[in-house]
C-alpha cells in the first residue's frame, strides 16, 4: 500500500468518526458519501484518468494524467479543512 492510500484512508476515517460523534449515524453516512469520490481519485487515479467516453453531460475525448486526478482527489478530500482554515482567518 502506498502512503497516498494509507494517509487518505486515515483522513477519511477521521472525518467519518468525527461526524458520527458530532451528528450521529446519518451524519457519518453523509460524510462517507462525500469521501468516496476523493478516495477513488486518490487510490485509482490512473484508472479514472484513463477513462474516455460518454458521461451525463458530454463525452470525455482524451485521458487525463493520473497524477492530476490524484491531486484533484487530495484537494477535494482536504477541502473541509481548507475551508475551516480560511474561515478562522
Amino acid at each position: 500500500m502506498s502512503w497516498n492510500r494509507i494517509l487518505s484512508a486515515s483522513i477519511a476515517v477521521i472525518y467519518i468518526v468525527t461526524a458520527f460523534a458530532a451528528i450521529g449515524l446519518q451524519g457519518a453516512f453523509t460524510v462517507f458519501g462525500f469521501v468516496i469520490l476523493p478516495l477513488a481519485c486518490i487510490w485509482f487515479g490512473d484508472l479514472m484518468g484513463g477513462y474516455t467516453g460518454p458521461t451525463s453531460g458530454m463525452a470525455i475525448t482524451s485521458p487525463s494524467p493520473g497524477l492530476m486526478v490524484c491531486i484533484a482527489g487530495w484537494v477535494l478530500l482536504l477541502l473541509p479543512v481548507i475551508v475551516m482554515i480560511f474561515e478562522a482567518v
